[in-house]
């Protein structure tokens, strides 16, 4: 799986190489890495899409310097649409950010409408971006599931596979139980790795579904199978949301992955059959 890894576009990432840090504003810093590389592997093109949904990132290390010279840090929030022709590549990302750190700029509208416009750029589609003081970002409000959700983490499980196995969902259809249901699932267990430099990437995963009932055990099953596996965070919700759609064949499916930080930025990528915007969401793990 995940047969493009040495497709050429990453072969030009500074993700997994040396890279010395650079403290006046850089935008050519910004890297992309195309989304089709990985929905050609899922037999998706941007015209047949199953899903509507963004990315949603927090950076927490942006700071810049007034006109006078002053330190002013801020929490940013950053939304990129699923349809935009690029993901933005997570170093790059924290390289431009720290990029402003020497720099003055004249207000904070300022810094916003050129992270607007570079972040644009990169993607190949608007993004948005909100700027925050420290002490009051309602995007990083703590919340709790939903009260009705169910976290599937102590399903009573025998687990000896860890490498993705998309057949685990062959079972996932509960047959003892044939009528409609609505359920909102979680799962703290959560992990795959970097698809570059192999480091490891948690999350906690919310599936809100319709349809006919998903067994607990397999789809936690299928979870962990992720445990090995080499692929970035966008393309991994989008694999379990295709799974998903394809072993269980739901009227309405959402799959919301809300990754724990690094090295500043947290990525929470939404993918929905019918919700366009992610909620305003952070787990205690973030």
């Amino acid at each position: 799986m995940a047969n493009y890894q040495n497709a050429i576009e990453l072969s030009k990432l500074k993700l997994g190489k040396s890279t010395q840090y650079c403290s006046e504003y850089t935008a050519d810093l910004l890297q992309g890495v195309p989304r089709s590389l990985n929905r050609d592997d899922l037999a998706l093109n941007k015209g047949n899409l199953p899903f509507v949904g963004e990315d949603v990132w927090y950076g927490y290390e942006l700071s810049w310097l007034n006109a006078k010279g002053k330190p002013v840090v801020a929490v940013a929030e950053f939304r990129f649409a699923c349809t935009s022709e690029n993901i933005v590549e997570s170093k790059s990302f924290k390289l431009y950010l720290n990029s402003f750190n020497q720099t003055r700029f004249a207000s904070i509208k300022d810094v916003e409408q050129i992270l607007i416009k570079d972040l644009s750029k990169i993607a190949g589609s608007p993004a948005k971006v909100s700027l925050f003081g420290v002490e009051h970002c309602p995007g990083l409000n703590i919340v709790k599931s939903a009260d009705n959700s169910y976290c599937i983490d102590g399903e009573d499980i025998s687990v000896d596979n860890y490498q993705y196995d998309a057949k685990l969902l062959t079972k996932a259809q509960d047959k003892k139980e044939s009528e409609h249901v609505e359920e909102h699932l979680v799962s703290h267990l959560l992990k795959s790795n970097c698809l570059i430099t192999n480091q490891p990437d948690w999350a906690s995963i919310y599936i809100h579904y319709r349809g006919k009932a998903i067994n607990h055990a397999a789809l936690l099953q299928y979870l962990i199978s992720f445990r090995q596996h080499n692929e970035f965070h966008e393309q991994c919700v989008e694999r379990i949301f295709c799974d998903l759609q394809t072993f269980c064949q739901l009227e309405e499916l959402t799959v919301f992955a809300r990754y724990t930080r690094r090295g500043g930025l947290d990525i929470n990528p939404f993918r929905s059959s019918h919700i366009e915007h992610a909620p305003f969401a952070r787990t205690l793990r973030q």
